[in-house]
């Protein structure tokens, strides 16, 4: 069976870019910039993805549960699940393309079509596997997690989300650490973030309808795909401390 998806809510310019990374981190050139629109991913994709959902998922648990207890804190490891176009959850209704962590129910939640979208969607344009973009969902969503445990749920939409996406560089640069990434993962990574940025509306000529537009937008602000990238580059050049205080 093959899945055809419109990846919706990504940036105008899908370019990764070349930043200063440390040298054991270094991405490629920029790569030709396009923007992904219709991507088929067959059910063999989409089984590829869950399992390096599965073992990235082992990975996160156990750096987290390390993380906690070197600050004497226990962390109650999500549980997972994946879903194809919508999900009744404790926290609501969560459509398709999307992926979100349940404090309610302590769930991370991904829409599996739309991951492994993603994955091949960085797959085609970086002629890698592809898969960090995939993993780099989970790990965002892991983030959540970590911080709201450690008490961490600002009313700042931004806050919130410039954090998981530190945190999921952090846990990138353990998995560098551990030996666990392939060539090109990186860039992967980044190239997921600089999809996933806020879109910049256009104006609609009504002022009223306008700021309805932008506050909407700022309560659910994940940030540009320039800060997006500036987040997770702050969690792989300088770990789980560079993304909330207490940790190590």
């Amino acid at each position: 069976m093959t899945h055809t998806r419109i990846l919706r809510g990504l940036s105008a310019a899908a370019a990764v870019v070349a930043l200063a990374l440390p040298a054991t981190a270094a991405i490629a050139e920029p790569v030709d910039p396009s923007t992904p629109g219709r991507i088929e991913v067959s059910r063999a994709d989409v089984n590829a993805s869950n399992e390096k959902v599965r073992q990235a998922y082992g990975a996160l648990v156990q750096m987290w549960t390390n993380q906690f207890r070197q600050i004497h804190e226990v962390f109650e490891a999500p549980r997972i699940a994946r879903y194809e176009r919508a999900a009744m959850t404790s926290c609501g209704v969560i459509r398709s393309d999307n992926a979100e962590y349940c404090a309610e129910d302590n769930t991370i939640y991904y829409d599996e079509v739309f991951v492994a979208g993603m994955a091949k969607a960085a797959a085609d344009q970086l002629n890698t596997d592809g898969d960090m973009a995939a993993v780099g969902i989970i790990a965002h969503e892991m983030g959540h997690a970590v911080a709201m445990q450690l008490g961490h749920r600002s009313r700042s939409s931004y806050e919130n989300e410039s954090t998981a996406d530190c945190l999921a560089g952090a846990f990138t640069l353990q998995s560098q650490k551990d030996g666990n990434l392939e060539k090109g993962d990186i860039q992967e990574a980044f190239y997921g973030m600089s999809l996933a940025g806020d879109p910049t509306p256009e104006s609609t000529g009504n002022p009223r309808v306008d700021r309805m537009i932008q506050a909407r937008i700022a309560r659910q602000s994940h940030g540009t795909k320039e800060q997006r990238m500036q987040n997770f580059r702050s969690g792989l050049e300088g770990g789980p401390s560079a993304c909330l205080a207490e940790l190590r």
